[in-house]
């Protein structure tokens, strides 16, 4: 079925599942999502306000589960490889509540991509939930380690470098 013929619903599931279909690049279509998550995370760390960081990171989280179900229906396959919304999220997650430099900002993109493909437990698990929430709750659950692990980091890391 081609996208035109697909009925406007699926064409909006599709389109916030993939991230505007960026989830299509032929490449590591995570690691665009990841990127495409750095640079709203970057956007929003402009406003100032960690509160509406966490409003768009749990309205995307939500409308990722609609979007990824909408998309395994469509594309005829669990978890599909095009829906990225998971890795958006999943940045915002991982630098939420943190006061990062670009560099800090960087490395927590490295951070979520190096969990994002280990999966550690429970997140693998989570990967069983049906539909949409399995898709997006694995890759939140590899966030939050990732945000533990900036955590450290920033502890750890000279006064500047990764953090304000």
């Amino acid at each position: 079925m081609t996208d035109g013929s697909r009925p406007a619903a699926a064409r909006l599931g599709l389109a916030i599942a993939t991230c505007g279909y960026l989830g299509f690049v032929p490449e590591a279509p995570g690691t665009f999502g990841s990127a495409a998550g750095l640079a709203l995370f970057l956007l929003l760390a402009h406003a100032a306000s960690h509160v509406l960081s966490v409003g768009v990171a749990v309205l995307l989280f939500v409308l990722g589960v609609w979007g990824a179900s909408v998309a395994e229906r469509e594309l005829g396959r669990t978890d599909p490889g095009p829906v990225v919304m998971d890795e958006v999220v999943g940045m915002l997650i991982t630098l939420a509540f943190l006061d990062v430099t670009l560099a800090g900002a960087v490395t927590g993109f490295l951070v979520f991509r190096i969990l994002d493909v280990v999966k550690p437990w429970p997140a693998r698990r989570f990967e069983q939930l049906h539909g949409g929430l399995g898709v997006m709750a694995d890759d939140a659950m590899a966030a939050v380690y990732g945000n533990l692990v900036m955590r450290a980091l920033l502890v750890l890391a000279p006064v500047g470098w990764l953090a304000r």
